[in-house]
Order: C-alpha cells, then structure tokens, then sequence
C-alpha cells in the first residue's frame, strides 16, 4: 500500500507554503500499481506461451494455475517445471521396457545434475527453449513497458 506523504509548511524568511497532498493519492497510485502489475504477469505469461516447450500444454497450464495474477511471481506448479526452465537432465534415468518398447524413463527420488542438456522437442513450438522467460524478454520488452506505463500513468523510456 502506497501511503501519502504528509502535508508540510515551507518557510523562507517570511514566505511560507503549504504543500497539501490529495488524500486519495495513496489509494489510487496502489491501485494502478495493482493493475500495472496484473498487466505484466499476464502478458508475460501470454507472450512465453511461444518459447515454451510443449508436449501436451500441461507445463504452459500450470503456469496459469500456479500464479496469483498480480504478485509479480509467475509460478510453474508442475513438478518437472524447474527442469524444463533450466534444460539440464537430472538423473540417473532408467529406461522401462514393456514388451521390448520403450515407455518412459524411472528416477530414484534422489537425482543429481547431469551434464546432458535437454532436447525440447519444436514440434508444436518450434521456439520453444530452456530460459524462455529471457528470449520472450528480448523480443517483447519494450510492448509491455509500453503497456504498462500506459496503465501507471507515465512514458517508456
């Protein structure tokens, strides 16, 4: 919450000068910092979409689940999340094999970082990439500033 300065009187010699603030200056400047910040959130979520690795939209899903639109926080809540953001394979995995096809891979609950970096598949997404936050940065930075100085009241530099 944004709380308003407090009135003062300026003296020089015998000039003075109040300098009385709006009350609802506090109230309103939390608001369209409130709004501004739900702008953000929402559009970097939207504009990621593209980056982001997709096999069947659970990972880019759960990051609309997982964040409270507002907070400054976009939250991945699926549990290979972190993984998928960072491209590196943990491990170690286990091939499982039935009838001689090959299903998926088993991890002990313990897993170390290994040097492999993962292979998004670009099928769906042909951007998608580990950090995908920083490429959709590059390439949109200065729409969403754009965007939410309009919505503070101010101008992008």
């Amino acid at each position: 919450m944004i709380r308003n300065p407090e009135n003062s009187v300026l003296r020089f010699g015998n000039i003075s000068a109040s300098l009385m603030w709006n009350s609802s200056f506090g109230s309103k400047r939390t608001e369209k910092f409130h709004k501004t910040q739900e702008f953000i959130d929402s559009e970097c979520i939207r504009l990621m979409k593209p980056f982001t690795p997709m096999k069947n939209g659970v990972l880019m899903g759960s990051a609309t689940r997982g964040t409270v639109i507002g907070s400054g926080h976009i939250v991945y809540t699926v549990p290979y999340g972190r993984y998928q953001y960072y491209g590196v394979v943990y491990g170690p995995n286990y091939p499982i094999y039935v009838n001689g096809i090959l299903e998926g891979f088993w991890s002990p609950p313990k897993k170390h970082k290994t040097n492999k970096q993962i292979n998004h598949n670009k099928s769906r997404h042909p951007k998608a990439q580990r950090l995908w936050f920083e490429p959709m940065k590059r390439q949109y930075k200065g729409a969403i500033l754009r965007g939410a100085a309009a919505i503070a009241g101010g101008r992008a530099k």
